[in-house]
């Protein structure tokens, strides 16, 4: 029973672990030169510029986007 549940919490532990890295690298938006994630909203024409997603009005909805996907 003991090792059931180990097993478990380690299931759950990797899960959160595997959520927590997708959505760091992932890029929700790709559109010609501008990519956007939950941190960072990034242009790359002649000079590659990245701002903090906090900064564009959208930090209202960062926390619960996160919470979701977590």
């Amino acid at each position: 029973m003991l090792l059931l549940l180990l097993g478990i919490i380690v299931l759950h532990v990797t899960v959160l672990v595997l959520l927590f890295v997708s959505t760091i690298v992932s890029q929700w938006l790709v559109n010609g030169e501008h990519t956007a994630d939950l941190w960072q909203n990034c242009t790359s024409g002649t000079i590659f510029h990245c701002l903090a997603s906090s900064t564009n009005g959208e930090c209202c909805l960062l926390l619960p986007i996160a919470f979701i996907l977590l």
